[in-house]
């Protein structure tokens, strides 16, 4: 990975830092309290929104504080930064507009002519960068449905990064991530792992080797599906500086207030994220039960086929508020159940308090072909859930209540 540190300085390097001193206070207390100083001047303990563009200087290139202009930095972003740094165990974190402005940003920091190793179970949006935008700027991607042994074969001497989704979008497929990150490394790779199914409470990718954690802020780490943002996580100063300058350069960042939002969500991710693995965990096992399933995907089941892997990587190896499953009745009873449901809202995204079901191969991975979508696990009859924060037996209740409705519309249908 060519990684430069052309435009900041050490002083710009180590502002973002994670604070050493929360370093070792348990998850919960860090959620509420990393990256949020109390303001010295009114004592707020929330901090204020700061929508100034720019920043005054008391001489010629000498800022008042450490803000110059707000696309460069923020007190808002960099507060967010900081958090979640901390959550994930990192050095630096840096914010986005989007997640797939991370995946940008990451790609192109990237040399032209150089090779990246992804599973092929990705989120279609990461797929139609890798697929449609990668080749622009000189990338190449090959993509693996089961990269742990594969990736030795797929090495080139211009591979440069390796993308894991692990659990992926939306087969719920798990990735040893120890085991992928030893073989990369000893090539020399980077690896970088999409977290954005379990967020920084469940699984901590950097503590297994990674050397780049991702996450769609739109999801959990937001959670009350009101903003639109990404960011990426990473111990490597070489790295933090090569991304920062790119931040800058592009320009895709948040805006302060959606960087506050963003920050006031993560505060309760640890008991967002509880409720709603409880909740799936509840919802899988009810499915799993249903005649009207032909199976059932989640990381939570001891089914699940990659169940250890989970166990090894997942905090208390839990599975995520994130199932899918493939329904009896083909592409149109996986249509009709999304549009049966009461509590479940049939909408894309995912990781709200509120729960939401789709149809992925009409909705979010509609761009990718028909048969790379079904090699992937991606059929027409696939139906994903995200589990929110309601009363779990209601939940179970409405997946149960849609099934039977489903059914009588498609008798005897597989």
């Amino acid at each position: 990975m060519t990684l430069g540190t052309v435009g900041y300085t050490d002083a710009d390097v180590a502002s973002n830092q994670a604070p050493k001193s929360k370093a070792t206070m348990k998850f919960a207390t860090r959620a509420v309290h990393a990256g949020s100083p109390h303001d010295p001047v009114t004592g707020a303990v929330i901090e204020p929104i700061s929508l100034s563009t720019t920043f005054a200087q008391t001489a010629v290139g000498a800022p008042v504080g450490r803000y110059e202009y707000s696309r460069s930095d923020n007190p808002n972003r960099s507060n967010f930064e900081k958090a979640v740094a901390s959550l994930e165990g990192a050095r630096y974190a840096l914010a986005y507009s989007s997640g797939s402005a991370a995946t940008a940003n990451i790609l192109q920091s990237l040399a032209p002519g150089s090779h990246v190793i992804s599973v092929s179970d990705v989120y279609g949006g990461t797929h139609r960068y890798f697929t449609q935008v990668a080749a622009a700027h000189g990338i190449a991607v090959t993509f693996s449905g089961s990269i742990e042994v594969d990736i030795a074969d797929l090495v080139r001497p211009e591979t440069r990064l390796v993308w894991i989704e692990t659990p992926s979008n939306p087969t719920l497929t798990l990735v040893d991530i120890r085991a992928v990150t030893e073989a990369a490394h000893a090539h020399g790779i980077k690896v970088v792992v999409d977290n954005t199914f379990l967020s920084p409470y469940v699984q901590n990718p950097l503590k297994h080797g990674a050397d780049i954690v991702v996450h769609s802020v739109t999801k959990y780490i937001n959670g009350h599906s009101d903003v639109v943002m990404g960011v990426a996580a990473f111990n490597d100063e070489t790295i933090y500086a090569r991304l920062l300058f790119l931040q800058n350069a592009i320009g895709a960042v948040p805006s302060p207030f959606d960087s506050w939002l963003a920050h006031r969500g993560l505060k309760t991710l640890h008991l967002r994220a509880k409720a709603a693995t409880e909740n799936a965990t509840a919802v899988a096992l009810a499915l799993e039960a249903s005649s009207q399933v032909i199976g059932v995907n989640y990381p939570g089941l001891n089914s699940h086929p990659q169940r250890y892997v989970a166990v090894k990587q997942h905090r208390n190896g839990m599975g995520g508020g994130m199932v899918s499953f493939r329904i009896k009745g083909g592409a149109e009873a996986a249509k009709r159940f999304c549009q049966k449901t009461q509590i479940f809202t049939l909408a894309e995204s995912l990781g709200g308090v509120e729960s939401l079901c789709e149809v992925p191969s009409s909705m979010t991975h509609a761009g990718i072909p028909r048969a790379e979508r079904e090699a992937a696990g991606v059929f027409d009859d696939l139906v994903r859930l995200s589990c929110g924060v309601e009363d779990g037996e209601d939940l179970v209740a409405d997946v149960m209540q849609a099934l039977e409705e489903v059914a009588q519309e498609f008798p005897g249908k597989q």
